[in-house]
């Protein structure tokens, strides 16, 4: 098998576009090369994509730092592979989320190259819906497209958010909510004024994710998220999505358990490792 490392996002959804427009478990890595592409980026990204034999790509990662690298489906020997080209270019890797499998054969190769320690930071599922169920006490107001007297308000829930769900101080908050309101794709359900939020990604192949979903801590128990996730849910569905997908952390059952009331259903797990090494010097290289 070949790898091939590179800095372009164009060349890599080139060579990357099939794959991962064929399984819902690269639907993220999808929406993240989306957003990528088409804004300006303050951070280096790298791509990776591996060909069998015969040329054909039967697997990809990236990195946008200072986040994890994202993976694709793949065996224990494209894992390594992988890995034992990615290290050169990127040797502080910090971690990497992928289909639970996936994660744990990346985790297994990088301690074998670095002797360095894997640990677990989140569980998370991926569910999908096709049809919306309306929640079973629907929560008072409305949703409506966030706009640009909602963005303080929005940038301070996002950093709520991130602290909250253990991605980081929220620093790329602003920039977040601004894509998100220019896009029309962050809304919020108003009760008397805003009191939750739900974003909505890019549709690939019919797929529409929603994420991130919050709401601050004076406004929960209350219904809100349900009835938002159920109603941009509708509307991408009323759109022409075919799908909907969002992830949960599967910690908090209270999510879970409203969004399968909603009609979402778990279709895999997904883990988020973080990669330590034992110390700072660089690591001893693999044994040939």
């Amino acid at each position: 098998m070949r790898v091939t490392i590179a800095d372009s996002p164009e060349e890599f959804a080139t060579r990357t576009g099939d794959l991962l427009a064929g399984r819902i478990e690269h639907n993220l890595l999808a929406t993240v090369l989306e957003h990528f592409r088409f804004r300006p980026s303050r951070a280096r990204a790298l791509f990776a994509h591996v060909c069998d034999a015969e040329g054909t790509v039967v697997a990809a990662a990236l990195r946008t730092p200072p986040w994890r690298m994202l993976a694709s489906v793949m065996d224990a020997a494209t894992a390594d592979a992988l890995l034992a080209a990615w290290l050169p270019r990127d040797p502080s890797l910090p971690g990497v989320g992928a289909p639970r499998e996936v994660a744990r054969a990346l985790g297994c190769a990088w301690k074998q190259r670095t002797g360095g320690v894997s640990t677990l930071a989140t569980a998370l599922a991926l569910h999908t819906l096709e049809d919306v169920s309306a929640p079973a006490r629907p929560a008072p107001g409305r949703l409506r497209v966030a706009g640009a007297s909602d963005r303080e308000l929005m940038v301070r829930w996002m950093r709520e958010f991130a602290v909250e769900a253990g991605i980081g101080d929220g620093a790329l908050a602003p920039e977040l909510v601004g894509r998100g309101i220019d896009l029309g794709a962050l809304h919020v359900w108003d009760d008397g004024g805003p009191v939750s939020l739900a974003g909505t990604q890019p549709a690939i192949a019919g797929v529409v994710r929603v994420g991130p979903v919050y709401t601050p801590p004076a406004h929960r128990s209350r219904g809100y998220a349900s009835s938002a996730v159920a109603a941009v849910s509708r509307a991408a569905l009323d759109a022409g999505a075919r799908r909907c997908a969002l992830y949960t952390d599967l910690a908090n059952p209270t999510s879970n358990r409203i969004y399968a009331a909603l009609g979402y259903r778990r279709v895999l797990e997904w883990d988020e490792l973080d990669f330590t090494r034992r110390s700072e010097e660089a690591p001893n290289p693999p044994p040939s």
